[in-house]
């Protein structure tokens, strides 16, 4: 295995915060139960955790937030 093909297979951890999942918890609820689509939560709910699946497998091809600067431009 070459040095491309073992970075590009090594996937980084991505942490979600309590108060984070607390936030999808609540979007979801909110979809499914007050706007009465559960199969819309379901939509949102996954398509927020392939997301955070998408930046542990390839953090670097996401630009920094410009409202959150870091110093080393990455997360």
């Amino acid at each position: 295995m070459g040095l491309q093909e073992k970075a590009a297979s090594e996937n980084f951890e991505v942490r979600v915060s309590t108060n984070a999942l607390q936030n999808i918890e609540e979007i979801t609820g909110y979809i499914a139960f007050v706007k009465q689509q559960p199969m819309n939560a379901a939509k949102v709910g996954d398509a927020l955790f392939s997301a955070i699946d998408r930046i542990a497998r390839n953090p670097f091809a996401y630009r920094e937030c410009e409202e959150i600067p870091t110093k080393g431009k990455i997360y």
